[in-house]
């Protein structure tokens, strides 16, 4: 039973093997661009519409500064710890050294579908973009290939959400600084568009569209702030990035912040916009921010906007498939994964094997899985991972308090344990079958752990 609960020595963190560690290749500016490039995505270009239209109504706003918050008290214990402890693995490795084997185990293994099926479901928005970009030049998919069978469009797969996978694998396969360079051009493109978007839409609000403000209560409120959180958690990919970093006890919790605050203003000003010029009733649809454009007669620049969207999502896209991948890497790396996920390439110094693996699979859930049924799972595995990284600081504090610590989080425990009430809050207000699925991966990854991670573990050497 105690080798459950066997906990890695921070010194074996900080000090991978010979040959197991990654190169480091990214500053500030990169990690702020990563998380920008993370959280402006499928939030603010997809999600924003679903959740006025079932939860919100114009009161969205509320929903994102209730996430925002959430998120912030999440962010500063974040800080910390990946400032403190800058290896790859983000959450997973923060509870392996203070909470144990067993529990780092299963945080990893709810990473692992987070963001997984976080790659898949911004790949669904970035499908249906595509195809409103196609459609304005003559161009239709055939409805078989347009969508996933679930989305109740008669699809059989979604061609163009695979197809884009496939290539954001291949291009996160030649290395971190390449996929950087490509990510930074894209967050710039896709800022320039959210800002012309605001320019624009800010003259076209009708106040009246405003009422009723909150037409499905509190509650509704804050199921569209458990729903809208999937929109936030980019600076959670900027910790798995730590081991990459020049100088992380610096620039981590610069990343982290930056990206967060520039974020959140964003999305209260475009859900803000977005309410003000579409009644909240008819923003049920996949491109809501081309959708009020095209509604205000701008049609040429919702196309513009359908691009920017294509672009924001990519890098989105990007992001959540690199963070699935360094965290199964620090997994394999500890033996808890087979070791043909850790393996790297001897040009790239990449987990080659490990990218191409997971990108196929992200490619085939993206193809046959609608995106309502992705983005709930996703907040659960994204939620409960904030949950267990702000009690990791806690403990830490207690168990290590002669670690060095670029950045320390302010009012511990306190904040942690409002991090933990808020992001707790959120969890309960989603729904019972997106529990009931999430316990059934959680039962699954129990039973690989025991199969296979218990015996292999590096630390049971």
């Amino acid at each position: 039973m105690s080798s459950l609960f066997r906990k890695k020595p921070i010194e074996q963190l900080l000090n991978p093997d010979k040959g197991k560690g990654l190169k480091k290749t990214l500053g500030a500016f990169d990690l702020t661009m990563l998380g920008i490039g993370a959280i402006i995505g499928t939030g603010i270009f997809v999600l924003t519409g679903v959740a006025s239209a079932k939860h919100a109504g114009p009161a969205l706003v509320i929903s994102f500064i209730i996430a925002g918050l959430a998120c912030a008290f999440a962010a500063l214990c974040y800080a910390e710890f990946a400032s403190t402890v800058p290896v790859a693995g983000s959450v997973y490795t923060y509870t392996y050294a203070t909470m144990g084997e067993l529990i780092a185990w299963m945080i990893g293994w709810d990473l692992i579908l987070e963001y997984l099926l976080a790659t898949s479901a911004v790949a669904s928005g970035w499908s249906a973009y595509f195809q409103s970009l196609l459609t304005g030049f003559g161009i239709t998919i055939p409805s078989s290939l347009a969508s996933a069978p679930g989305a109740g469009k008669g699809g059989v797969m979604d061609l163009p959400a695979f197809i884009i996978v496939m290539i954001i694998t291949w291009l996160l396969s030649r290395g971190m600084r390449e996929s950087a360079r490509v990510n930074n051009i894209m967050v710039i493109v896709k800022l320039a568009v959210v800002l012309l978007f605001i320019a624009t839409g800010v003259w076209y609000v009708k106040p009246a569209n405003w009422t009723p403000f909150m037409p499905f209560g509190f509650g509704g409120v804050v199921t569209g702030a458990a729903t809208v959180f999937f929109a936030y958690i980019g600076f959670d990919a900027v910790s798995t990035a730590a081991e990459e970093v020049r100088r992380p006890q610096r620039d981590l919790p610069i990343g982290i912040f930056s990206s967060l605050i520039v974020c959140t203003i964003l999305y209260i000003a475009v859900s803000a916009i977005l309410t003000g010029i579409v009644p909240y009733t008819q923003l049920n649809v996949s491109n809501p921010v081309a959708f009020a454009l095209n509604y205000i007669h701008k049609d040429r620049l919702a196309g513009l906007i359908s691009f920017g969207a294509i672009t924001g999502i990519t890098t989105v896209l990007l992001v959540m498939l690199y963070g699935q991948i360094r965290v199964s890497f620090a997994m394999s790396r500890d033996g808890l994964l087979p070791e043909f996920f850790s393996r790297l390439h001897p040009k790239f110094q990449t987990p080659y094997r490990n990218t191409w693996v997971t990108g196929f699979i992200a490619a085939l859930v993206a193809s046959f899985v609608d995106l309502g049924t992705l983005a709930s799972l996703v907040n659960m595995g994204t939620l409960s991972a904030f949950v267990l990284v702000s009690i990791a600081v806690i403990v830490l504090r207690k168990t290590h308090p002669e670690l060095p610590r670029a950045f320390r989080a302010p009012a511990v425990p306190l904040l942690p344990v409002l991090a933990v009430l808020s992001c707790g809050y959120l969890m309960i207000s989603l729904p019972a079958e997106t529990w009931i699925a999430f316990i059934i991966w959680l039962a699954i990854g129990l039973l690989v752990y025991f199969l296979y991670g218990q015996k292999h573990s590096r630390l049971n050497k």
